[in-house]
């Protein structure tokens, strides 16, 4: 690999993306993962809430993203004492490409919640061997991380994958919990399209993604279905989880067409 992280800090506003964050659709632009990952670091840094945690994020990309320097805004939308709202943005050349908001929880003390009355799914171990298919290898954000497929991977369809970040997110910086759910949940619509990549364009312009708690652990389980419309529209909805459970859920529209 030539890259030794998914971005490099330039000041303290500024991050400038490396070949990690490239995506599968062009060269030039970046994956929508790599992009939220950094909006939600940066919140979580320049407005720190040691009792609280992020529950649910939804970036919006307002177009495309280049591989280059991107100053980043943050803001308190909603200041609150059990639940807040933050708001970010990243900016290339004075235009916003892509603003996220991202609410966060109080947490209570472990035990003061009763174990649900749904017994929790069980989760798949983490194969032994690393399977990776041949269009992964095609562009930075695919080399970026290690993946282990439980299901599908390189045919159409449903597809489970563990994964972990070769790279931190930012340089120099230790990777969080949360990062590596981020980083990859904008993978699913990927890893779960129903027509052939090489032939179809199916881009998400938002990603939602909703967490209980963060992975422990490396690894991550990005479980994904992409369902279709005759007429150019999309949904993959995603579930994300670590060797202990379950603990997420993503959801992308999909912009559907032809490669011209």
């Amino acid at each position: 690999m030539e890259f030794e992280a998914f971005y490099e800090r330039v000041d303290a506003d500024t991050y400038a993306a490396t070949r990690a964050t490239m995506s599968p659709w062009d060269e030039r632009l970046q994956h929508g993962s790599p992009s939220t990952a950094l909006l939600a670091h940066v919140m979580c840094s320049a407005h720190p809430r040691d009792d609280m945690r992020l529950a649910r994020i939804t970036s919006e990309f307002l177009g495309p993203i280049p591989i280059g320097a991107m100053r980043v805004r943050t803001r308190v939308v909603r200041p609150g004492k059990r639940i807040e709202l933050l708001e970010g943005a990243l900016e290339v050349g004075g235009r916003e490409v892509v603003t996220a908001r991202a609410w966060r929880i109080a947490t209570q003390p472990d035990g003061s919640v009763p174990p649900a009355t749904t017994p929790p799914d069980p989760v798949p171990p983490v194969p032994d061997v690393a399977t990776m298919p041949d269009w992964l290898h095609a562009f930075g954000y695919g080399e970026a991380f290690e993946w282990r497929y439980v299901r599908g991977g390189g045919v159409p369809g449903p597809a489970a994958v563990w994964t972990r970040p070769r790279v931190p997110l930012i340089a120099g910086e230790p990777l969080q919990p949360r990062d590596r759910v981020l980083l990859i949940a904008d993978s699913a619509n990927g890893i779960s399209g129903e027509l052939p990549m090489g032939e179809w364009l199916f881009v998400p312009p938002s990603l939602s993604v909703a967490i209980e708690r963060y992975p422990l652990g490396e690894w991550v389980l990005l479980e994904a279905r992409t369902t279709l419309a005759s007429d150019g529209l999309g949904v993959c909805a995603s579930r994300l989880a670590d060797p202990d459970g379950y603990f997420g859920v993503g959801s992308q529209p999909l912009l559907v067409e032809k490669r011209t």
